[in-house]
């Protein structure tokens, strides 16, 4: 949306921002160093679109323009494009926890602040609408269940739960944000049964025995933004396993500016789910493998920033059958060729997209716990 600009009116910022667009149109089009030219799938942001895609990330000028124009009519925004300011930050989900009904947490609900595991332990089990805010270091262990309707928050800088983590296990409507998590015995955070509606945003993970965030049985209508993974291994699972084939129809998820810093593999690993949204992540020094899909999901690969990579994708992996992959527009520095293979299905919500090759500065800058002030 406009805002006001060193005191020049809306109305003002929205003519120059007009004008602005009409001298800028020659940076219509997205920069990248290499594509990889793979066929268009289904979802794709219409031709129509892409001029408004280019200014993503650009001058904070054209970011103007654009609202302005949008404002105009100018630009759809509604066939895969968003306005620019859906790339940056947001207190309110994108993506697929934006569809089937949205996902707002606790909102509307009592706040209360917690400093020990049994006061998060209590507060998650709850049958209310809250906002937990979780203020210094709670240590704890296993998976902690929590219910419906929760938005689980860090204060400030340095909100950190050790040891154990979340099970969202059959609930809905559920917000974790601006939380480091580290050393958890099992998974950092589990959506399982029919989770649904689910955002998982701006938290740090390190360190863990399992996966950081596995989403299985299922779950669906799920957001996984603006995170940090590093110094682990097992990062995102998507889909219980090979034989689970209820979970087809379900485990439909966006993956978004996420950082995957030198974690092993799994960014994620699908089963099933289709269509599953991974854009404007990046990959680093990834070990094994960037995102795989698997057992007849299909997967759309976008618009991201692949650095020191050897397997960027994976169609099928290990002893799982093959899935459908789509990767466009991607940049790659020191990687190898990405493996892609059938067609995808539609994307159903609006997104904007930041070209490839300033996703590797702008997720830097903003992925992570300690990023936000919720």
């Amino acid at each position: 949306m406009i805002k006001n600009i060193a005191g020049v009116p809306r109305a003002a910022v929205a003519l120059l921002g007009a004008l602005a667009l009409l001298l800028g149109l020659w940076a219509a089009a997205p920069g990248s160093a290499r594509a990889d030219g793979a066929a268009e799938a289904e979802g794709a942001p219409r031709a129509a679109d892409r001029t408004a895609l280019a200014f993503a990330g650009k001058a904070d000028w054209r970011e103007v323009a654009f609202d302005a124009a949008s404002a105009l009519g100018g630009f759809s925004a509604s066939r895969g494009a968003a306005p620019v300011s859906d790339v940056q930050p947001l207190n309110t989900p994108g993506g697929w926890a934006s569809t089937n009904g949205g996902t707002t947490g606790g909102a509307g609900g009592q706040t209360v602040t917690v400093t020990s595991a049994a006061q998060l332990r209590d507060a998650i089990s709850s049958s209310s609408v809250l906002t937990i805010r979780v203020s210094g270091t709670i240590n704890w262990s296993g998976m902690n269940r929590v219910q419906s309707n929760k938005t689980i928050v860090g204060v400030g800088s340095n909100a950190t739960i050790a040891g154990g983590g979340f099970d969202i296990n059959n609930a809905r409507n559920v917000i974790i944000r601006n939380i480091t998590f580290r050393n958890w015995d099992d998974d950092a955070i589990n959506l399982q049964n029919g989770a649904r509606n689910v955002w998982i945003d701006h938290n740090s993970f390190t360190n863990g025995y399992d996966g950081a965030v596995d989403i299985k049985r299922e779950s669906d209508f799920v957001t996984v933004s603006w995170n940090h993974f590093y110094n682990h291994d097992k990062t995102a699972l998507l889909g219980h396993s090979d034989s689970h084939t209820a979970d087809r129809g379900h485990l439909r998820v966006t993956y978004h500016h996420n950082w995957f810093d030198g974690t092993h593999t799994r960014h994620p690993r699908v089963r099933f789910g289709n269509p599953v949204h991974v854009y404007n992540n990046y990959f680093l020094n990834n070990r094994e493998y960037g995102v795989a899909s698997t057992m007849g999901a299909g997967v759309l690969v976008e618009g991201n920033y692949f650095e020191g990579v050897r397997n960027p994708t994976h169609v099928g992996y290990a002893s799982s059958g093959p899935g459908a992959l789509v990767a466009r527009n991607n940049h790659f520095v020191n990687s190898g060729t990405p493996e892609t293979g059938g067609s995808v299905a539609s994307i159903p919500y609006s997104y904007s997209l930041t070209p490839a090759s300033g996703v590797r500065d702008l997720v830097r800058s903003g992925a992570g716990a300690g990023r936000i002030s919720p």
